[in-house]
């Protein structure tokens, strides 16, 4: 069954193996989330976990997030998701969940917001060629070509200069290094989506048992 856990990431390290060998990992705190609620299909059509992820000033949530959190006896939660296709069997509302569920050596996939760039050109965007720079060429970075004249409009799918990053990511197959219960930190190798300080999704692999 899936597990998963909400978290913030904190940077980039390093540490190394057994071997000797050198490994780039993210370091991501996820301190004890709050079961919110219980999803299940008698009620909601499918099954899953609400996480609750730091808490809230009360100054800051409105009515409907305090009711909703006092159900699970706790406070207001800044950082709300759901886990689909954990065993709901196994939680009860206002139980903790933390970073033990984990163990070294899992396989996990971590979803989050990439970091913004602003507005880009199609070189940064999409990764396309510039035109030459000399020879009285007036061809530099520019889109190309629009397309063809007989539709008389440009195609949705042109790509074109525009807002580049912010979007909802997912690295998939990524390896738990080192868990560390004491301090609610997952060391996990390679980097993983969003800036210092983002919200994260750690989750259990969907495609591990492919590889």
């Amino acid at each position: 069954m899936t597990k998963g856990i909400l978290g913030r990431k904190i940077g980039m390290t390093q540490v190394f193996a057994e071997n000797g060998d050198l490994i780039p990992v993210t370091v991501i705190e996820a301190t004890p989330n709050v079961v919110l609620q219980k999803k299940t299909i008698e009620n909601d059509g499918y099954e899953a976990i609400q996480l609750g992820f730091e808490d809230l000033s009360t100054k800051r949530a409105n009515k409907p997030q305090i009711g909703h959190a006092a159900k699970a006896n706790t406070a207001p939660k800044r950082f709300i998701r759901e886990i689909r296709g954990a065993n709901v069997n196994e939680y009860e509302v206002g139980q903790e969940v933390k970073v033990d569920i984990f163990s070294e050596g899992d396989i996990v996939d971590v979803t989050g917001i990439s970091k913004g760039k602003g507005f880009q050109g199609v070189i940064k965007r999409h990764g396309q060629s510039r035109g030459p720079m000399a020879h009285g060429s007036r061809y530099h970075r520019r889109p190309g070509s629009m397309g063809a004249i007989a539709p008389n409009r440009v195609f949705k799918t042109k790509n074109l200069p525009g807002r580049m990053g912010g979007e909802r990511v997912t690295i998939q197959n990524l390896k738990i290094v080192k868990v560390d219960p004491e301090r609610n930190l997952l060391l996990i190798k390679g980097n993983v989506p969003g800036p210092r300080k983002g919200l994260v999704i750690v989750k259990s692999a969907v495609k591990a048992k492919a590889k």
